[in-house]
């Protein structure tokens, strides 16, 4: 072959390797343009409706009927409030007119009790100047001195108490201060190695000395003399009486050294109590003898109680302006009384108070408020759903409590604990019950 014919032969397969490539562009070309038309067809797809999937996605959801389970359970209207504990009688050990007479100046010179700590009859509290100051147990506050031809009623509380400590009076009679309850005095002060106050008597008279002759030393002296006789007294600064046990020191203000002035011990005595109030709209509700229960949220202490008595009158006006602001409307005074008594700790604490206003006393059926509807036919009635069946079931309601209302059916069985009853719907579309 000549090689003007080779120079043609390749031109001719160059044109046809040419074509070739041309061809598979234009189908890579049409393959690309079919995905992205594809692609954008699927997009256009989820932004463009119709009409009818518009009105569909715009509809609202579909209702759900709530319901709740009728429950078997003792209901109870309560009244809930705050109570401060503290003692049947408190009593404030007082500084005025202690200590030797003779004292130029009215000391502590010892404390023998602290704070929070338990009393026993006959026990010293302090000194001062010296002098003891004891606690015995007593109605009435001591309040003059005693001592031998006193009569009265606080000397028989002086002779019981000394007696029930073991200091009896002999053959004294009750309220009558003789030689036998001078010595109880006597011995009680002893034991707690003080010595009894002392004061002098009236002049006594005696038989004067005879001369050794017989005769008068001068015959114009009568034959007898006077003399004072001092006995033993009880100063009324001494004793401090409390009415009942238990008793406990609720505050100790003295320090040895310090003049003794004001108060110096503060004692709580009796049974702890709670003092606490209600508003003027739960006063109707609370009544004496309904079950209190006590809790202290600081102590964890539970209790329970009784209401011994509501005040008739409303508290007076509370001293904090803040306060009384806050509350909003006269308080009545509530005295709770707890059974079995409360931890001594307790004294000063503010506890919450949960009053028992009414109690259907047994377990009673009972549905939701909201379960319980009126007719214009004037009955009260539940609507029981089971499934998708619902049936309509006359009832009496009785006391309501907590948000739930006692019901008894018309018909013996048309209506029973578990049946689910309806309270509600919800528009949300989520399942229903409770």
């Amino acid at each position: 072959m000549t090689e003007e014919n080779l120079s043609v032969e390749g031109a001719r397969t160059r044109r046809r390797q040419g074509g070739l490539k041309r061809r598979r562009q234009a189908l890579i070309l049409v393959v690309v343009g079919s995905v992205v038309l594809t692609g954008a067809g699927v997009a256009a797809a989820s932004f463009i409706k119709s009409p009818a999937q518009a009105a569909a996605d715009t509809r609202p959801p579909p209702t759900s009927v709530l319901t709740a389970a009728v429950q078997k359970k003792v209901l109870s209207e309560t009244v809930i409030t705050r109570g401060k504990v503290a003692a049947s009688q408190q009593i404030d050990v007082s500084g005025e007119g202690m200590g030797e007479k003779d004292a130029g100046r009215s000391i502590v010179t010892k404390v023998a009790v602290k704070t929070g700590s338990p009393l026993r009859m006959g026990q010293l509290l302090l000194e001062v100047s010296g002098r003891p100051v004891f606690v015995l147990k007593g109605e009435v506050p001591a309040y003059r001195d005693l001592k031998p031809g006193s009569t009265g009623e606080d000397v028989a509380q002086l002779q019981k108490a000394l007696g029930e400590l073991g200091y009896t009076s002999g053959s004294d009679p009750a309220g009558a201060f003789g030689s036998g309850t001078e010595r109880a005095v006597e011995l009680f002060y002893q034991a707690h190695e003080f010595t009894p106050a002392t004061e002098q008597g009236d002049p006594v008279a005696t038989p004067k000395e005879s001369a050794p002759t017989g005769e008068t030393e001068t015959g114009d002296v009568p034959d007898e003399t006077s003399t004072a006789q001092s006995h033993t007294i009880v100063p009324m600064s001494e004793i401090t009486y409390v009415r009942a046990e238990p008793a406990y020191v609720e505050q100790v203000s003295a320090h040895v050294g310090d003049e003794a002035s004001g108060d110096l011990v503060s004692i709580l005595a009796g049974d702890l109590i709670v003092n606490g109030s209600v508003s003027a709209d739960a006063k109707g509700l609370v009544k004496p003898g309904q079950k209190v229960s006590i809790a202290s949220e600081v102590t964890g202490d539970r209790a329970t109680g009784t209401v011994e008595s509501v005040a008739a009158k409303p508290s007076e006006p509370q001293k904090d302006a803040e306060s009384a602001a806050q509350s909003g409307s006269d308080t009545y005074a509530v005295k709770i009384k707890p059974s079995g008594g409360l931890p001594a700790a307790l004294a000063g604490e503010d506890v919450r108070l949960t009053i028992t206003a009414a109690s259907s006393g047994k377990a009673v059926l009972a549905v939701p408020a909201s379960a319980v509807s009126a007719g214009e036919d004037g009955q009260t009635t539940v609507t029981v759903r089971r499934g998708e069946q619902e049936r309509r079931v006359v009832v009496d309601t009785g006391m309501t409590a907590d948000g739930y209302v006692q019901v008894t059916p018309a018909e013996r069985d048309g209506l029973a604990v578990g049946d689910r009853v309806i309270v509600g719907v919800d528009a949300s579309g989520s399942t229903g019950g409770s």
